[in-house]
């Protein structure tokens, strides 16, 4: 590329004056101005090709951990959870598939198990069961997937050739406000949780005013938030911010022993979106250690519905000035969102992005974090940090009752021996399990009366 740049500035050194053209004829200028043309032309296709090459063999050696994927998501949108029904190597109307991840050079993927914020209150654990279900199944069933738990075994998938499938929870809703629940989604497989997705928990605030639930004043992390991410560095999980408030990521960042994530995330000073990161968070961040993994959706990056590659890089090249290169990573959010820049398409345009700060002056060294390396130190820390705390028995800490608020929540007591009667013979029997969730509590008084539950 330099040596292209020298031949240009001499060429055009070489050229003749105006002074010279004046008294010249104008062929001379004519042949001049296209040899210029051809020798431009020459170099931008040589410092193109060579572009390419370089990246395709940084990303060979250092292919990308993507941060946040919601295929899952859209196979139970669009195919009901049924994998026999498609073949995931080749699938119409998403953004990922297994030929896509491969071409993109992806070969650790976050894919995350997500449940609409409506289904707090409700059925949020089982619609997270069904979606581990479903990422395990795909991730287990073909052979160009491997399901990993561990920095450890995402390595030895690298070597193996293997696309890495880390699961990650998206919302604290799906727990329910339990440490038993989030326990057992840990021994599922589990690696990673954000603590809210775009509604409220009763212990952790979110960045959207989308719902109005779970409002608080200056609480933005209750003591049971704190349990949680005290549980989570325990487990040896992963805390995701992306999604929570500013309030409640400062929070965490000054709670946690573990380095935290925001696994889809970009930067606020470019685009001022509330789901950005603003500057003086990043240093928290950076204090912590963490890592900001940047998210690709057109509304985060030029706070717009379009945006093309060089949006994106803007991006990287300003967290970059504020924390450093060792502090970034990349969250697509590919299938989550619905429009991203162009040439940003799918999963197998990542080169694209990686060859955009190529030609920006990123150093190899610098992309080879931000491609792999930064993740890999952020979970090899949080695993560092689960040894530590080893000998640490599971929390018991349980969430007040009253923070709740859930008329689905049964508080499980023997039934009264007064009451007490065959299940099947008697359907008043029914309310000693509680009522159905749709009842408001004024029914739910009126019923422990009427059926004198203790």
């Amino acid at each position: 590329m330099k040596t292209c740049a020298k031949l240009l500035v001499h060429h055009t050194r070489k050229m003749p004056s105006v002074k010279t053209v004046r008294s010249a004829s104008s062929s001379l200028w004519m042949s001049s101005l296209r040899h210029l043309v051809v020798l431009s032309s020459l170099c931008l296709l040589i410092t193109g090709y060579s572009e390419r090459d370089r990246t395709r063999e940084l990303m060979s050696k250092y292919p990308v951990v993507d941060g946040h994927n919601d295929l899952a998501l859209q196979l139970r949108i669009l195919h009901n959870n049924q994998l026999s029904q498609i073949d995931l190597h080749n699938i119409s109307n998403v953004a990922t598939d297994i030929n896509r991840l491969q071409a993109g050079h992806v070969q650790a993927q976050m894919f995350s198990v997500y449940v609409l914020c409506g289904a707090q209150e409700k059925d949020a654990v089982r619609l997270t069961l069904e979606q581990i279900d479903v990422v395990r199944r795909m991730c287990t069933e073909y052979r160009d997937f491997e399901l990993v738990t561990s920095a450890k075994e995402l390595n030895i998938s690298e070597i193996r050739h293997k696309i890495a499938c880390l699961i990650s929870i998206e919302g604290g809703h799906s727990i329910d406000s339990s440490l038993p629940a989030l326990r057992m989604f840990y021994q599922l497989g589990v690696r990673s949780m954000a603590l809210t997705h775009n509604c409220n928990t009763p212990w952790a605030e979110s960045s959207s005013k989308l719902y109005n639930v779970y409002q608080r004043q200056n609480n933005s992390l209750t003591h049971f938030g704190k349990a949680v991410v005290e549980e989570m560095n325990r487990l040896g999980m992963i805390v995701d911010l992306s999604h929570s408030s500013w309030d409640t990521a400062w929070a965490v960042l000054n709670h946690s022993k573990a380095p935290v994530i925001f696994s889809h995330s970009s930067s606020y000073s470019i685009c001022s979106h509330s789901r950005n990161v603003p500057d003086w968070l990043l240093n928290e961040l950076k204090r912590n250690r963490g890592l900001i993994m940047v998210n690709l959706h057109n509304n985060f990056i030029s706070c717009k519905d379009k945006a093309n590659i060089s949006n994106v890089a803007d991006h990287f090249d300003h967290i970059k000035k504020v924390i450093g290169a060792e502090s970034i990573g990349i969250g697509g959010d590919f299938d989550g969102a619905l429009s991203f820049p162009q040439g940003l398409e799918d999963v197998s345009k990542y080169p694209a992005l990686i060859q955009e700060l190529l030609h920006r002056n990123w150093t190899e060294n610098e992309l080879a974090d931000v491609l792999r390396r930064n993740f890999l130190r952020v979970f090899e820390e949080v695993e560092r940090v689960r040894d530590v705390l080893h000998s640490n028995h599971p929390s018991e800490v349980q969430i007040p009752v009253e923070e709740v608020q859930n008329p689905c929540r049964l508080v499980l007591r023997p039934p009264s021996k007064r009451k007490e009667r065959p299940f099947n013979q008697s359907p008043s029997s029914r309310a000693q399990f509680g009522p159905p969730c749709l009842l408001i509590w004024p029914m739910v008084l009126l019923l422990s009366i009427i059926f004198s539950i203790e």
